[in-house]
Formats: C-alpha cells, sequence, structure tokens
C-alpha cells in the first residue's frame, strides 16, 4: 500500500512519489493578495514541473454575489460550494485515488486552503510541501517555466465524500461568543488584531475574546514549519487550560487561518475548526461585537 501524506511532506518524500509511480497531483497555491495577478506570474516563472495552478480567487473562491455562485461561507474569500470545486477538480484531471501536494512561496499561507479545502471533500491524502517552493529549489530540484500544457480532465467525477474538517459559520461562532465553549485564534499580524491598522476590512479590531496566532509564527527562520513538540509547546502556553478540541480558527478571510490548523495538527493537537468567513464576515454587520488592544 502507498504511505498517504496528510499533513505536511518533504521535498524527498514528493520525489520518492513521483520515482514511484504512484497517482499525485501536485498544486501551485503562489499568490499576493495585494497583486492578484502576480500569483499566475509567479507560476509561469518557474514552478514545480507538472504542477497545476489553483488560483486562489478563481479555483478557490467564489467571488461575486452569493446567491448566484451558492458560496458556502462569507467574507473576502468565499468558500466555493463543495460541489464547485469538485468539478474544478475534475477539470484539471485530479481523482479520488491521487495523492494531493499543494505548495506556495508564502509559508503556506496559500496552498494551506487546498489543503483544507480537500479534506473538506472528504479527501485524506492531501499534503503541504514544507518548505515551498523555495525548499525544492534548494534542494536542486528541477523546475519548469512558460505556459503550462493543457489540463486533461479526469474521466470520472470527483466523488464527494463527508467533510474530514470542521467549518463554522458567522452564526455559530457569534451563538457560542455568550455561552462560551469555543476559543478562537485569531492568524492575522499582531498590528491588524489590536486595531492599529486594517488595510483592507473597513473596522478594525478583533472578535472579543480571541487569542492572537499569527500563520507566520508556525514557520522557523529555515523557512520549514516548526518541529511538533516546539508547535505543541507555543500553542499550549497560548490557549493554556481551554480545550483544543474547542479551538476555532480565523483570520482576515479564512485563508491565512488555516496554517495553524495544521499547525496543531502536525503538534498532536487534533484538527481543529475553522470558521472561513473570518473578519471579513464578522465585521460586515455593525451590530456584532468588536474589541481592540
Amino acid at each position: 500500500m502507498p504511505i498517504p501524506y496528510t499533513t505536511l511532506i518533504t521535498v524527498n518524500q514528493l520525489q520518492a512519489l513521483h520515482a514511484s509511480g504512484q497517482a499525485v497531483m501536485v498544486f501551485d497555491c503562489s499568490c499576493d493578495l495585494m497583486n492578484p495577478k502576480s500569483g499566475p506570474a509567479m507560476y509561469a516563472q518557474a514552478r514545480i514541473p507538472g504542477a497545476v495552478y489553483a488560483h486562489l480567487d478563481n479555483a478557490l473562491s467564489a467571488k461575486g454575489p452569493r446567491a448566484q455562485t451558492g458560496a458556502a461561507s462569507g467574507g473576502r474569500h468565499p468558500l466555493p460550494a463543495r460541489e464547485s470545486f469538485a468539478k474544478w477538480l475534475a477539470n484539471v484531471g485530479f481523482t479520488n485515488a491521487t495523492q494531493a501536494v499543494a505548495y506556495d512561496r508564502n509559508s503556506a499561507n496559500y496552498c494551506g486552503r487546498l489543503w483544507w479545502m480537500l479534506k473538506w471533500l472528504g479527501h485524506e491524502n492531501v499534503a503541504v510541501l514544507d518548505g515551498g517552493l523555495q525548499a525544492w529549489q534548494a534542494a536542486g530540484a528541477a523546475v519548469e517555466s512558460g505556459e503550462a500544457a493543457a489540463a486533461q480532465a479526469a474521466a470520472t467525477p470527483f466523488a464527494i465524500h463527508d467533510p474530514l474538517v470542521q467549518l463554522v459559520d458567522v452564526t455559530a461562532v457569534e451563538k457560542a461568543l455568550s455561552k462560551g465553549g469555543q476559543h478562537i485564534i485569531d492568524a492575522r499580524g499582531a498590528p491588524r488584531y489590536r486595531g492599529e491598522t486594517e488595510p483592507i476590512d473597513p473596522v478594525a479590531g478583533h472578535i472579543p475574546g480571541a487569542l492572537n496566532r499569527p500563520f507566520n509564527q508556525n514557520i522557523g527562520a529555515d523557512g520549514f514549519f516548526k518541529p511538533a513538540a516546539t508547535l505543541r509547546a507555543e500553542f499550549e502556553a497560548l490557549i493554556g487550560q481551554r480545550d483544543a478540541a474547542q479551538v476555532v480558527h480565523h483570520c482576515g478571510s479564512g485563508v491565512s487561518a488555516v496554517p495553524n490548523i495544521i499547525a496543531m495538527e502536525v503538534a498532536g493537537l487534533g484538527r481543529t475548526a475553522l470558521f472561513a468567513g473570518s473578519w471579513s464576515e464578522w465585521c460586515s454587520d455593525p451590530a456584532r461585537p468588536v474589541a481592540q488592544g
């Protein structure tokens, strides 16, 4: 039986997968929120050979009026309907028997979104390339550039199964705010969390009671995820006596929260929930409380 990779995968392990002949598809999720057009340009400049580009706005989000798109969440990067994402996967040739590997150039900020969404469709065998494209290139592995070959659609539709991750909506977060039983971790940078600056959303601050863990704190100076023991110690120091199973992650738009979800799982603290609408959805209603400081 081939070894499934479900959290992180190293460059050496990915190379061995390719050599084994196992069905594997690599996704390049590189992006820049402030310049969305730069993602395809980065992909064209250098990518892992055969990698499929997964655009945050087009493949991994449902832009437009929710009534028309059938989006599964609110916020600046609404989740597409599961059926829509499954159709995209089949169109690029991905099947239920394929091991997925996702990477970016951004400390796993964007590729984590694809990792989470595949789990959401019930596909366990998806992993993030630890160290991203930088690690691949540093190892001397080949890259390709230019226009990619046209994707060949899969012969059969991608079958959706029960979700392997928990999606929490804004109503549930708001209800639990007064009742307790949830512990929110905000993955945005500390100045945005404190409300000192807000370059994207109309309101500055955070959900009352939320803890702050900027997503890039999961990455060491070497560009790789920190060791499991280190991550565990850092998250336990953050949540204290709170139950890790009740943690709900969010960020600005539900994207950069996912590295915290991956890190907690690597740390052995379980697979925790995502509030995909995140701060952008929360602050869209002035009736919802906002904390600063």
